[in-house]
């Protein structure tokens, strides 16, 4: 019989510490207040908004015509040298953004958007633990990983157009459960991951090397996944409907610039990668941790330190074939887990495929998600001043069929 790494806990886990301050982020709102469709803003150290665009232009700060735009597009378009630039200047603003009082957007009445149009959506499948984990689920007498797994980073093209914003509901899908048997997953599950947001349009392939220059940021990233649709239908090309459907990411992206002290060398890699795969000083990771809240209850704490392969990595093996990146390209780092249970990242894990109920508050318990239920994921990084800083959220409430 397979079992988790530790037996399910038996009581609720504490509640976690307070939250930190957002970190420099932009993101894309709309609502009441301001002219114009939606504006690109910034989350202030107290819980305010900064009008970017507003500010760019009165204080005449660097490229106000990529920062007056309707959403990021323009801005991912643009190069490096650039984004440092911009975030620079935002960053001495942010530390000082009382003198940006008028260039506060109001308290009330705005509406997060999705921030930037997905060109390409890959997701990945670089967390060892989460790929082990699954293994011992599904091929319990076998090796848990699969003979390429440590080789390269394994990966599947996704849906861009069903990417959304956090708070946009998750209406339960339908699709072939088994042979003969269509209707709404009975399964539905969660999947707290990392999203990688490109830009600086290149052709392929792009060098390890050069990777950093081409991903702009960080958002929190949660892809949905009917897992008895995926069950059935995955063989031999891999998942489809059963992850189609809904990508829920947060609204604002934590530049990667301002993850500096995030930075931590990835585990050690058993065989030594390709080339291709190898950059000339230690492959980074991101020591961000996650949080899973069900319904308000933190269920699990995964550390995307464990992830095996960098984001740099990640970049390089996609264009690997000279397939090239464009401005708005995401890429999910697939479910992030740790060795603990309280540090899986997906019912799929924190239930064992059913086995293990996962226990809430007032008696329920959950195998999977069901209708009305809300998943919130949040996570924290080392921050430039040495405390931490929040990435804020991607939340989503499951909708009947």
């Amino acid at each position: 019989m397979t079992v988790p790494p530790t037996e399910p806990p038996t009581e609720p886990p504490t509640e976690p510490p307070t939250e930190p301050p957002p970190g420099l982020a932009l993101g894309v709102v709309a609502g009441a207040g301001r002219p114009g469709s939606s504006r690109i803003a910034c989350p202030l150290p107290d819980g305010g908004l900064l009008d970017v665009g507003s500010l760019a232009t009165a204080q005449r700060g660097p490229h106000p015509e990529l920062l007056t735009a309707p959403n990021l597009d323009r801005l991912l378009a643009a190069d490096a040298r650039v984004w440092r630039e911009i975030v620079g200047w935002l960053r001495g603003w942010r530390q000082d953004h009382e003198r940006a009082f008028a260039h506060r957007l109001p308290a009330e009445g705005l509406v997060p958007l999705l921030p930037f149009s997905v060109a390409d959506y890959v997701d990945f499948y670089a967390c060892e633990q989460h790929a082990r984990n699954a293994g011992l689920i599904f091929r319990p007498d076998a090796e848990p990983l699969a003979p390429n797994w440590r080789h390269l980073p394994v990966g599947y093209h996704g849906r861009a157009g069903t990417v959304r914003v956090s708070g946009t509901p998750v209406v339960r899908p339908a699709g072939q459960r088994a042979a003969g048997d269509f209707g709404p997953t009975r399964r539905l599950d969660l999947e707290a991951e990392l999203g990688f947001v490109l830009g600086g349009p290149a052709p392929g392939p792009v060098a390890v090397d050069d990777a950093a220059e081409h991903v702009f940021g960080v958002v929190l990233l949660n892809d949905w996944s009917a897992r008895d649709v995926q069950g059935f239908e995955t063989r031999p090309l891999g998942p489809h409907l059963g992850k189609s459907f809904a990508t829920s990411i947060s609204a604002w992206v934590t530049p990667l610039d301002e993850l500096a002290a995030a930075r931590v060398p990835v585990p050690p890699h058993d065989p030594e990668p390709l080339p291709y795969l190898t950059p000339s000083s230690p492959a980074l990771g991101l020591d961000v941790e996650l949080a899973v809240h069900l319904n308000g209850q933190r269920i699990s704490t995964p550390p995307a330190a464990d992830l095996y392969w960098s984001p740099e990595q990640l970049v390089a093996h996609l264009t690997s074939n000279g397939a090239g990146l464009r401005a708005g390209d995401l890429l999910g780092s697939g479910t992030v887990s740790g060795p603990d249970r309280g540090q899986f990242g997906s019912m799929l894990e924190l239930a064992w495929n059913g086995r293990d109920p996962v226990a809430l508050p007032g008696g329920a318990q959950r195998c999977w998600l069901a209708d009305d239920d809300e998943i919130v994921l949040t996570a924290t990084a080392p921050a430039r001043d040495g405390g931490r800083l929040s990435l804020g959220e991607v939340r989503g409430r499951i909708r009947g069929a």
